[in-house]
């Protein structure tokens, strides 16, 4: 089984091939192809290689799937004895993106 830690966006998500993966959004277009070359860790079953801080020549293409947002969040700010409430809610937006190739 391969796998690869990958870094997107400044965070770290372990992927293997056919995943299905929720990141922060991405500038690009639905269907496209990315290629990420910031793999910390990359494995094909046998043999680990263990990036310093990357390893060399090692890449995980990825197909954005859809762009969506996150399930809304409520943030509530309230002050006691001044009558002060104040409710907002946010949708953070997000990728959805499946791992098709890792070349380690």
């Amino acid at each position: 089984m391969s796998y690869a830690i990958i870094q997107i966006g400044g965070k770290q998500y372990k992927v293997s091939e056919g995943d299905k993966i929720t990141i922060a959004r991405l500038d690009t277009e639905e269907g496209k192809t990315l290629k990420v070359t910031d793999v910390l860790l990359a494995s094909d079953g046998k043999e680990v290689k263990i990036g310093e801080p990357l390893v060399a020549g090692a890449e995980v293409t990825l197909k954005v799937t859809e762009h969506n947002r996150a399930p809304k969040i409520r943030v509530a700010k309230y002050k006691s004895k001044s009558k002060y409430r104040k409710v907002q809610g946010h949708k953070q937006p997000q990728t959805l993106v499946e791992v098709t190739k890792i070349k380690a």
